[in-house]
């Protein structure tokens, strides 16, 4: 595919909204299939243009195609069509199919063909929430998951009629799953209303679906969640959806993950995770080794001689994994000092006669000093 969806639409980069749209309902027109048939050029010409337009009328995603270029919707990494499906998201205004985004464009409408029964049977795409440790996220995780969709069902094999009869062909679009509408100089389809885009009609439903062909069951998966992951990353299982009609493919499940707060106080900072410790006056005075807790295990912190507190330290490449990679963020810890509340006469007797060495005891008369504001 060529990389500049500009020139495939015919317009400038500065072209507004409006005139992408125009552009796009022109050379959509010209090389939609039912114009051309049997053109294979012409079907390809067909689906980069609809592929550009789903770029630039977005303008999230042209902003992206701006400074990125093609590349950054392109599966395989450079640029070209790659998987056409690939390219767009599940939802109202995404569209799986490049025929999905000639009838929106064209007002729900669209020509016969392609954008007929089959992409209208596709079961829909389900969502499930799936909630894991932090633990869970840093090691990655393969999770059973149960939960109810349809089916096809299993006393008619999905054909919605009863046993020992079949379906008809709907009499109203002759079975192709769209009836024909003149507008202007093209003729233009929309879902048969009788049939729903079917293409055919049960005279004798079958009495355990009631003709639907499809059915309410238990559904178990295994999936595996990479280690990294983060709240808000979508894992798509293929076919894990709601069961198609008539033979068409099931509809995808999209599992969105949900990582726990940590019960270790862990806080988390994309690759990177954040932690305190409670240290002692004499430590952050003196220096030394101490020994703190990390996400698998501990590590060292060495504290040099006069640290204040709420210094932060950095433990390199012991933070969460980046998913997909193989280097870690790091984790960075941050001192408290901890102040003991119950002192022995010696201990404080101690403390008083190095505060005087300090200059905050002068004279027999204690200033307003470290330690006296910590043991007044």
């Amino acid at each position: 595919m060529a990389d500049d969806y500009y020139d495939l639409l015919g317009v400038s980069r500065e072209a507004s909204a409006e005139e992408i749209k125009k552009a796009y309902r022109k050379k959509a027109v010209q090389y939609h299939p039912d114009k051309n048939p049997g053109d294979k050029s012409a079907e390809e010409k067909f689906k980069q243009i609809a592929h550009a337009y789903e770029v630039l009328s977005n303008p999230q995603k042209r902003t992206t195609y701006d400074k990125v270029g093609s590349a950054a919707f392109d599966g395989s990494g450079g640029g070209g069509m790659g998987n056409f499906q690939g390219n767009f998201n599940f939802g109202r205004g995404n569209f799986s199919n490049p025929f999905d985004i000639f009838n929106e464009v064209f007002g729900g409408f669209g020509f016969s063909g392609e954008s007929g029964r089959r992409e209208n049977s596709r079961g829909n795409d389900l969502r499930y929430d799936l909630e894991i440790s932090l633990s869970e996220a840093f090691t990655g995780v393969e999770k059973t998951l149960e939960y109810r969709r349809s089916v096809a069902c299993t006393e008619c094999g999905g054909s919605g009629s009863a046993k020992g009869s079949k379906p008809v062909t709907c009499p109203n679009c002759h079975g192709h799953g769209a009836v024909n509408i003149n507008r202007g100089f093209f003729q233009m389809t929309q879902t048969c209303p009788q049939c729903r885009g079917a293409g055919k009609l049960n005279k004798n439903p079958c009495r355990a679906c009631g003709g639907g062909g499809r059915s309410t069951a238990e559904h178990t998966i295994r999936i595996k969640i990479p280690a990294g992951v983060d709240t808000g990353v979508k894992l798509r299982s293929a076919g894990g959806g709601e069961g198609g009609v008539g033979g068409s493919p099931d509809g995808d499940l999209y599992v969105v993950v949900h990582v726990k707060n940590d019960e270790r106080q862990f806080q988390r900072d994309g690759a990177h995770l954040h932690s305190s410790v409670d240290v002692s006056f004499a430590m952050l005075a003196l220096g030394g080794e101490l020994e703190v807790e990390t996400i698998d295990g501990y590590g060292v912190l060495k504290i040099p001689a006069g640290t204040q507190p709420d210094t932060t330290f950095r433990l390199k490449g012991k933070g969460m994994p980046h998913m997909g990679a193989s280097y870690r963020g790091d984790q960075f810890v941050r001192v408290r000092c901890h102040i003991p509340t119950n002192l022995t006469r010696e201990q404080r007797e101690k403390l008083e006669a190095f505060a005087q060495s300090c200059g905050e005891i002068h004279d027999g008369q204690q200033k307003e000093g470290f330690f006296q504001r910590i043991f007044k």
